[in-house]
């Protein structure tokens, strides 16, 4: 073709336009219509997920937190369902949900295309509000271990047995990530520094560490039981503390859909339900199941133990409907509200004099080196009257400095507050005040007061040095003794009470002596962990070490065959490490040569044999206005975030005289550069200068 048909290929192809566009009108097919074209011009096609995912989950996540820290805290968030959107989110959510199933979490592109049409769909229904909580007849993602086709038959006893099972839907469990991940950094935000379960950075060694170094000086406390606010608060109660935050219809509709009572029918107090009569059904001897592929493998023998040794606080997890893992963070929200007014009673309550020596102007003052004794004056009119506040779940310890009549009355005001916001009376039995020399136990731990006489030497008048002998208090905070013997007998390691004797640990009695002893010395570095912050963490680490290799000794006897624990013992030595064999079976192979062919593992001596190698009690400072790690690195970033701090802290370095990195990087470079150059510029001086010479002798 020559230049002119190219130049005549537009024209031709503008020519043609009107006669399409006619063509198009006067057709049958029916045309689009222009919401549907529009959609399909911007966004792309609903059918390919991967299409959407665009976004890092973890950077979203960030903003969100980042978001919910850097806003006032009587924020409300309107637009929470733009996060509920975003298909990134419910990939990670369904990685999380794997990682609890199957105990491996799988990375991103392991997740196969038909996993991410069904989260797609799944994702569609919850936006839509098409969304039933426990529909088990309609799955719309199903578990990764659930290898059954969702088209077999199935009996109608076993139909009615899934129906009324308690297992959760793998979908609900997705879906209350989602909501997870959205709803707990705006919370977090607004919680107080009083509360410590079921929040992330925080656990019951941080209540240990603060009751430490923050309740010296209380004669009385009061110890709340708060666990009906757990189970039987109404859900509108829920819903309008969730309210005051969350104002997204979406967000909320799905929460107050999960509320919804169980199909378990609860009976009031009035009625009493009768139990059905059970069909007795055959004694069927239990064989072991196999697992699937992917199924997680059950906990270990010393992970479920230590699980069944936590205490009474930290044992009760709270329920509501259908909310699952959303439930602990529900609770929380309920219960902040009292942690708020008990803020408001602590500042109230305070009242300095200035005849005190610890506290005479703030709240804050005092010694908080738990190494150190305090010397505070026990009581009297013109004592500071101060008193302070921790929550642990549906657990509370409040410290009073002061009469007795001031715990009274403060009970009576959480009894009234409970009553008032969430339609629950409390006993008085629910909020017992005990007196600090009777000690009160709380986290399996008790806190209690030492009276010492320090040896007081100063500097008189004259330059004479004086001694004499002060008093003052201790706080002591020390591991239940009685409490662990009652979790050890709970658990059929020990019979008895004031005396108690190990019995042996029958559930082990099939492992080899290598496995058992590394199950038993895992729970005893776990339990060792556990009791760090007490101060008899010597004492009581001790005990359940001669607990457990007692009930190991008498285990190995009884299996091997040698009649007693001090037949074991002269074998095995004292931390067992030493291999057994039964006292008949003399052609068995030496351990040494087994060993040596790796066919046995290595045996590891029971932890713990002697006093010496039990680590002592932590006694780190623990800062009075203490944040998690994670809290701390959002604060710096937000204020490095705002270029007016960030203006101010480079004019502050400027005026101080000190230098940033990046300006003594900068130096160097520049140094660098104008050595360099400057070395340069001297060796072509030197190279003319020498051709220059070589050139006049030529």
């Amino acid at each position: 073709m020559g230049k002119g048909a190219t130049l005549s290929l537009p024209r031709f192809i503008s020519s043609l336009r009107p006669f399409v566009e006619r063509l198009v009108c006067t057709s049958q097919l029916p045309r689009p219509p222009p919401f549907s074209r529009s959609l399909s011009s911007s966004s792309p096609p609903l059918s390919d997920p991967y299409a959407l995912l665009k976004k890092d989950p973890i950077e979203i996540c960030t903003s969100i937190w980042v978001k919910a820290f850097s806003s006032p805290p009587t924020t409300t968030f309107p637009n929470l369902t733009g996060f509920l959107s975003k298909f990134d989110l419910w990939v990670l959510a369904y990685q999380r949900c794997c990682a609890h199933v199957t105990g491996t979490f799988p990375p991103r592109n392991a997740v196969h295309s038909h996993v991410l049409h069904d989260l797609l769909s799944l994702r569609n229904a919850v936006v839509k509000g098409t969304y039933a909580w426990n529909n088990k007849t309609h799955q719309l993602i199903r578990s990764p271990i659930d290898n059954k086709p969702s088209t077999q038959l199935v009996s109608k006893r076993k139909f009615q047995a899934l129906l009324d099972s308690d297992e959760p839907c793998f979908q609900d469990r997705v879906v209350q990530e989602v909501l997870l991940m959205i709803v707990e950094p705006v919370f977090e935000a607004r919680f107080s520094q009083k509360s410590h379960a079921f929040r992330p950075g925080r656990n019951a060694h941080t209540v240990i560490r603060t009751i430490r170094s923050n309740f010296a000086g209380y004669l009385w406390f009061l110890k709340g039981d708060l666990s009906e606010v757990l189970d039987n608060v109404d859900r509108n109660v829920v819903m309008g503390c969730l309210e005051q935050a969350v104002t997204d219809r979406k967000i909320l509709g799905l929460v107050k859909s999960a509320l919804r009572a169980p199909n378990r029918m609860q009976c009031s107090d009035d009625e009493v339900q009768w139990p059905r009569k059970k069909k007795k059904l055959k004694k069927v001897s239990k064989k072991k199941r196999i697992l699937n592929e992917r199924e997680a493998k059950p906990d270990p023998y010393w992970l479920r133990t230590f699980f069944n040794f936590a205490p009474e606080e930290a044992a009760k997890v709270p329920s509501y409907g259908n909310c699952g893992i959303l439930s602990p963070l529900l609770s929380n929200v309920c219960l902040n509200e009292l942690d708020q007014v008990m803020e408001e009673k602590i500042v109230e309550f305070f009242r300095p004099s200035e005849s005190d020596s610890i506290w005479k102007n703030s709240i804050n003052d005092g010694c908080h080196n738990p190494a150190w004794p305090e010397f505070v004056p026990a009581s009297g009119d013109e004592k500071t009257r101060k008193m302070d506040y921790i929550r642990y779940g549906g657990h509370l310890l409040i410290g009073i400095r002061g009469p007795r009549e001031d715990a009274v009355d403060m009970r009576k005001q959480v009894i009234e507050f409970c009553e008032r916001r969430f339609g629950i009376r409390l006993d008085n039995s629910k909020l017992e005040i005990e007196h600090i020399t009777r000690g009160i136990q709380f986290l399996d731990h008790i806190i209690c007061r030492r009276v010492i006489h320090p040896t007081l030497r100063y500097t008189a008048t004259g330059g004479n040095v004086v001694s004499e002998k002060g008093v003052g208090t201790l706080l002591s905070v020390t591991a239940s003794l009685q409490q662990c013997i009652r979790q050890f007998r709970r658990l059929a390691f020990v019979k008895g009470d004031k005396d108690p004797e190990p019995l042996p640990c029958t559930p082990m009695l099939y492992s080899s002596q290598a496995h058992t002893n590394s199950q038993m010395n895992k729970l005893l570095e776990t339990m060792a962990d556990w009791y760090r912050y007490a101060d008899n963490r010597k004492k009581v680490v001790g005990f359940c070490a001669y607990v457990i290799r007692s009930s190991l000794a008498k285990l190995y006897a009884a299996r091997y065959r040698l009649k007693s624990r001090a037949k074991v013992y002269s074998i095995a030595t004292r931390d067992l490490s030493r291999p057994l064999r039964e006292s008949s079976n003399n052609s068995a192979p030496e351990y040494s040569d087994l060993l040596r062919m790796g066919l046995v593992d290595a045996i590891e001596g029971v932890r713990f044999s002697h006093m010496s190698s039990i680590p002592s009690c932590d006694y780190s400072p623990f800062p009075r206005n203490w944040v998690p790690d994670h809290e701390r690195l959002l604060q710096d970033y937000i204020r490095l975030e705002d270029p007016k701090f960030f203006c101010a802290l480079h004019r502050s370095i400027k005026k101080n005289g000190l230098s940033l990195p990046q300006d003594e990087i900068s130096e160097l470079l520049w140094h660098f550069k104008s050595v360099g150059v400057r070395n340069y510029l001297l060796k072509e001086k030197r190279k003319q200068k020498h051709d220059g010479v070589e050139i006049r002798r030529t």
